[in-house]
């Protein structure tokens, strides 16, 4: 193991893409039709010229991390449900492969073709229908950034029940495709509890319109929630209802300084008794993490000393006065605990929102320093940082590797990092499938909040009951027969 530091000088390494099907050589693509130029064409015809694009693709091919590609010859870009469905349908009828694309800021291969898949864009669905003042609802489309969202019901007093470090460019179809949880699931939980309607389109064109405004609404199966989480694979999100909750008057910060996780654990469990219901954020983050966006991205901790742990909890709430004197408290509480050997809270909106950029810019800081092995698990709290001191455990031979944790406490969401100079398939096979099997043998889930993607499609069997795949693979034979919904994700392909 090296200091982050000298992992700096390692840094133009990390950008070794690996293909899709390369990094899985044995995955094999699919019996479905290349595209032709008839093809090409006709979707000139439905969707314009200006949604066609045939050249400049990497950014459609590519994820974020820069860890997987594919080989797409075309991206198509609708504008509307219709165009959307007149897509579609020719895609069906010819056996065309198709990714649905949003923002493209996923962490384990969902949105980006593994082959020569049809990349199907969402980013001209960017419109804001309707915002309703008075019932705090706001109806739009799929390719509306989660930032623009945001910003837009924040004029009307509301904000968005999701709140991530992709915010300035994730789609909100894409959030819900992938049921991503963020920041703020402790305060307004998971984002599916605020999807009032929403209308889909499945891979035969045929428009599921099940849009509504209402809060209840107990008239049969609750058909939108099987796409929430699907990952793009039964069928294309177009249009979204999300009931909003009022904006915080009051926002506050507090960063604690930990010598052990038990105390992490500790110190969340008092400001969750002292807090209540004025909590919105529990974060915390190991010294490694602390460490890279000290050194990587200059962003410095308010903390003088350096500890082993950090945590970091947020408050918002209506009255100032009642969060500020509720937070002092806890403050307070927390060291006659001794729990926490240091601490500060945020004095200005400047300091918190800079407290919250530390834990935010974790990810962005490792990406500058190596290749990334992402994992985003559920486990029960106390066996949260354990995960992290195994893998270290196992990877302490290889040269250049570290590890880092970091997280959601008020969720059981573990982030667990791995870091090496370059890919590295001896380090992958240390990794994997040892963390899926710790997950599963502690009954937590392998992914808690990124989905399964192509990465970890078939390790869901570490999760999930032979039963219940069996099931999941029933409803992608009924809404997707020809199984040209993003193929090989989600689902296991090596069976």
């Amino acid at each position: 193991m090296i200091p982050v530091r000298q992992c700096l000088k390692l840094a133009p390494l990390c950008c070794q893409i690996r293909h899709g099907s390369r990094m899985f050589p044995q995955l094999k693509r699919g019996s479905f039709n290349r595209i032709t130029d008839e093809d090409v064409n006709l979707f000139a015809g439905i969707v314009g010229q200006n949604g066609i694009k045939t050249e400049e693709l990497d950014h459609y091919n590519t994820d974020w991390l820069n860890t997987v590609s594919g080989f797409t010859e075309l991206v198509v870009s609708p504008k509307s449900v219709e165009e959307v469905a007149a897509v579609l349908r020719h895609c069906n009828g010819r056996r065309l492969a198709v990714v649905p694309q949003g923002g493209n800021t996923g962490l384990v291969g969902g949105s980006n073709p593994v082959f020569d898949e049809i990349v199907l864009s969402l980013e001209r669905l960017n419109n804001i229908s309707h915002i309703d003042p008075y019932a705090g609802i706001v109806e739009c489309e799929a390719g509306v950034i989660l930032q623009n969202l945001s910003d837009k019901v924040g004029e009307h007093g509301y904000t968005v029940p999701l709140d991530l470090g992709a915010r300035g460019s994730c789609f909100i179809g894409g959030n819900l495709a992938t049921h991503a949880g963020g920041l703020r699931v402790v305060r307004y939980g998971q984002l599916r509890g605020s999807v009032l309607g929403m209308r889909v389109v499945l891979p035969d064109g045929q428009i599921l319109d099940g849009r509504s405004n209402m809060r209840k609404d107990n008239t049969g199966y609750d058909i939108k929630q099987l796409f929430i989480g699907s990952e793009g694979t039964l069928g294309v999100i177009t249009d979204v209802s999300l009931l909003l909750p009022q904006t915080p008057v009051s926002v506050n910060m507090a960063l604690f300084g930990c010598d052990s996780f038990d105390d992490v654990i500790k110190c969340y469990r008092l400001s969750r008794q002292c807090l209540g219901e004025i909590v919105s954020a529990c974060e915390f983050m190991d010294s490694l993490c602390m460490t890279s966006v000290n050194d990587i991205l200059g962003l410095a901790s308010p903390l003088e000393d350096s500890h082993p742990f950090y945590y970091l909890v947020e408050t918002s709430g209506m009255n100032m006065d009642h969060d500020m004197e509720k937070l002092e408290t806890c403050i307070e509480k927390v060291f006659e605990s001794g729990c926490a050997t240091d601490g500060v809270m945020a004095a200005s909106k400047d300091q918190a929102r800079h407290m919250m950029s530390l834990r935010e810019n974790i990810a962005p800081a490792l990406k500058a320093v190596g290749f990334n092995y992402k994992y985003d698990v559920s486990l029960p709290i106390q066996h949260m940082y354990s995960l992290v001191e195994k893998i270290r455990n196992k990877m302490r031979k290889t040269e250049g590797a570290f590890s880092v944790g970091y997280g959601h406490l008020g969720d059981n969401n573990l982030h667990l990092n791995i870091i090496t100079p370059q890919y590295c398939t001896q380090a992958l096979s240390l990794i994997e499938p040892f963390v899926y099997e710790e997950v599963s043998r502690l009954k937590g889930s392998i992914s808690a909040e990124h989905g399964m993607g192509l990465k970890k499609a078939n390790y869901l069997r570490y999760s999930k009951d032979p039963s219940m795949i069996a099931m999941m693979r029933s409803l992608k034979d009924v809404f997707d027969p020809n199984g040209i919904m993003n193929p090989y994700k989600l689902l296991p392909w090596n069976d």
